[in-house]
């Protein structure tokens, strides 16, 4: 992690959507001069992208040990690009970008920047500074093969809200992102048909409230969450649930042990042994 830029939030212990939306939050909260454009843009299939020699090399760069390198390069081998659900496919993709954050922030002298994996938002006060980023991004990535996916957007933050983390940040407020708003109550509209909630449900719903908590989205929960499953009627099947299971654990443990004694027992009574 050292080098690694601090508001770089994808897969990173302490960090992920939480702490992007803190700060994005923070930024257009208290500079609304220097947050009044934002530049958003992704990279074009980044994982299957990331050029297997040339990651080889940015961590020749870093680390000297042979056996460690070893290591990295059988793993890096082992297919075209990262796999995706690799724990260190992770790591590797926010240290192949690690260069680029350090560009943004030292040579394009971006003040408020966001990465998450491979999706970039960049704030600033002046449109055609960040269209002048994005074409140095766009050279940039392409020296380490990648390329820039065609949809990005440069737009006034006060005409629109920035999709990003799940969320939709508007000067004023946060909310949901559409597309997951629609999956909430679609989920919501089974519970409903059901007619119970089951153990599954319910964890659905708390994790559902830990998205909405987080956003000015108390309306939506009072509307269409509420009337069918509340939050604590989902978190007391989650905790009886839970009861239910250690309970079952602790039988089974004893049972074990009570098994072990006998066995013990028959072997310190046999007057054989």
């Amino acid at each position: 992690m050292r080098g690694m830029y601090r508001y770089n939030c994808g897969s990173v212990p302490g960090r992920g959507t939480s702490l992007g939306q803190k700060m994005l939050r923070k930024w257009l909260d208290t500079d609304s001069k220097g947050t009044k454009y934002c530049l958003q843009m992704d990279v074009s299939k980044f994982y299957p992208s990331v050029d297997n020699e040339t990651l080889k090399e940015m961590f020749r760069c870093k680390i000297k040990d042979k056996d460690c390198l070893w290591l990295i390069d059988t793993i890096i081998d082992s297919a075209e690009g990262l796999p995706i659900g690799n724990y260190t496919s992770q790591w590797f993709a926010n240290f192949y970008l690690e260069g680029l954050d350090h560009f943004i922030k030292q040579e394009l002298g971006i003040r408020y920047y966001i990465r998450y994996v491979d999706d970039l938002v960049l704030l600033g006060p002046n449109k055609k500074k960040l269209h002048a980023a994005r074409r140095e991004i766009d050279r940039y990535l392409q020296n380490i093969r990648l390329q820039l996916k065609g949809n990005w957007q440069v737009f006034r933050v006060d005409d629109r809200g920035i999709d990003f983390l799940g969320f939709r940040f508007f000067r004023d407020r946060t909310i949901l992102r559409k597309r997951n708003a629609l999956r909430i109550r679609r989920r919501l509209r089974k519970i409903q048909k059901k007619g119970h909630l089951s153990y599954k449900d319910a964890c659905a719903v708390v994790s559902y409230w830990g998205w909405i908590k987080r956003s000015d989205s108390y309306g939506f929960y009072q509307k269409y969450v509420e009337p069918i499953c509340s939050i604590g009627e989902a978190k007391r099947t989650v905790s009886k649930y839970a009861k239910i299971r250690n309970s079952q654990g602790r039988e089974t443990a004893s049972g074990a042990e009570g098994d072990a004694g006998c066995e013990a027992c028959s072997i310190r009574g046999d007057p054989g042994v």
